[in-house]
């Protein structure tokens, strides 16, 4: 089998070592990839992986049978549905099922529909309602994100009346909001590969979405993650009794099931478990955390995808945990600055060769005349792996400085809540 991962970000680094890590493929292609994945797979660099037809005449030429899209912008551009018209097989949710992901007015609707809780929430068209709306509900915090598919987790949490319409004032010149209520609780991401007959659920990840240290600071795509989450049996049970199931059963009683991955964003509230997102890809950081820990080889997890029997699919994990950190440039999530040239790691390490080692996953990291540059916010993922958390953190923020660059920074406290008294 000859493998074509589409994307260029860590969670496409992580997806594209797992792949390499199988028994069962004769070809790894990347589009377009980074500098860590040109070290395993062979990197695409002319191939725009949001096209449709680059992406088919790429399967063509290099001989690819099998096309896998974690990640949400080719999803959107119909890369999937393309392909399987013309008889390439793939991994990824096809347009009918994108609505979940990106419209928001939809998902509530459909969440409603299979009484699926979620947040207390209200769409507005226009800031003069959601000014006057906020005016009676003065002192109330509140989530504010756009309707429609917003990279990097976009949104302001906050009571302040003016925080939130400087917010929704540019986005309604374009989009749809939805006002959500704010909840206080531990978010967790739940990650299931689905097929026509079940699912089978990933270790469940904690992400630390803002920037700044103990939670506070702006909205990012994400600065950590910790894997597995320790929750109860209870919890985990409430998860999948009143979210998991009843969203798969909703999507098969509407017809926009599908064979692939779902991703919910859920916090566990002192009422149980709320949705806050569907994702109808991998998360990032989540999957980097994640990846190291499955002991399985992914083309024998897609052949039971394909047979229908990934409920029946004996997931080998590993026992260990991973703490997954972070390292950004000078300005993200704002404005980061690009260019900067990132200092060569040991390929011992770059590469992932040594289990008693960090796992290195590039973000956004390209190669130019020989140099690894910056062109992007998240830059770098540092996944530490041990016993426990505490293990985990250690080996992670031992070796982080070892990634180098001019305005380089992390947060020094992912995982630190599930282990600090």
């Amino acid at each position: 089998m000859r493998v074509l991962v589409l994307g260029s970000g860590a969670k496409d680094h992580a997806i594209t070592w797992l792949f390499s890590q199988s028994r069962l493929i004769d070809g790894l292609y990347v589009a377009k990839g980074n500098v860590g994945t040109g070290a395993i797979a062979a990197n695409l660099v002319d191939i725009d992986p949001s096209s449709p037809e680059q992406v088919y005449d790429a399967c063509r030429k290099h001989g690819i049978s099998y096309v896998f899209v974690g990640t949400e912008a080719p999803l959107f551009t119909g890369v999937i549905d393309y392909l399987n018209e013309r008889g390439i097989d793939t991994f990824g949710a096809p347009k009918y099922a994108l609505p979940l992901e990106g419209d928001r007015q939809f998902a509530r609707s459909f969440t409603s529909r299979h009484n699926i809780p979620t947040p207390a929430n209200k769409m507005f068209e226009d800031a003069e309602s959601l000014s006057a709306y906020l005016h009676r509900h003065e002192g109330e915090r509140f989530v504010l994100k756009k309707n429609a598919l917003a990279p990097s987790r976009i949104m302001v949490n906050s009571a302040d009346h003016d925080t939130l319409m400087n917010f929704a004032e540019e986005i309604l010149e374009e989009d749809t909001l939805i006002l959500e209520q704010s909840l206080s609780g531990l978010n967790v991401t739940i990650t299931v590969f689905t097929d026509n007959n079940g699912y089978m659920m990933l270790p469940i990840c904690s992400d630390y979405t803002k920037s700044g240290e103990g939670d506070k600071g702006a909205a990012t795509g994400g600065m950590g993650s910790i894997c597995p989450v320790p929750i109860s049996s209870k919890e985990k049970k409430a998860i999948t009794e009143q979210i998991i199931e009843p969203t798969l059963y909703g999507m098969r009683v509407e017809q926009i099931a599908y064979k692939g991955v779902l991703t919910f964003s859920v916090i566990l509230t002192g009422d149980g478990p709320k949705l806050v997102d569907y994702h109808v890809r991998f998360n990032d950081p989540a999957t980097q955390a994640i990846v190291p820990l499955i002991k399985s080889d992914i083309i024998e997890i897609l052949q039971a995808m394909a047979k229908d029997r990934l409920s029946t699919f004996a997931l080998e994990v590993s026992h260990h945990s991973s703490v997954a950190v972070v390292v950004a440039s000078k300005g993200y999530p704002g404005h980061p600055e690009i260019g900067k040239e990132v200092a060569p790691l040991p390929l011992i390490i770059r590469n992932n060769l040594l289990l008693n080692k960090p796992f290195i996953f590039y973000g956004a990291v390209c190669e130019n005349e020989g140099k690894a540059l910056t062109n992007g916010g998240r830059n770098v993922t540092v996944v530490g792996i041990g016993k426990n958390i505490i293990e985990a953190n250690k080996q992670a923020y031992e070796y982080i400085d070892l990634v180098q660059f001019d305005g380089a920074w992390y947060r020094s406290d992912i995982g630190n809540k599930f282990f600090d008294n």
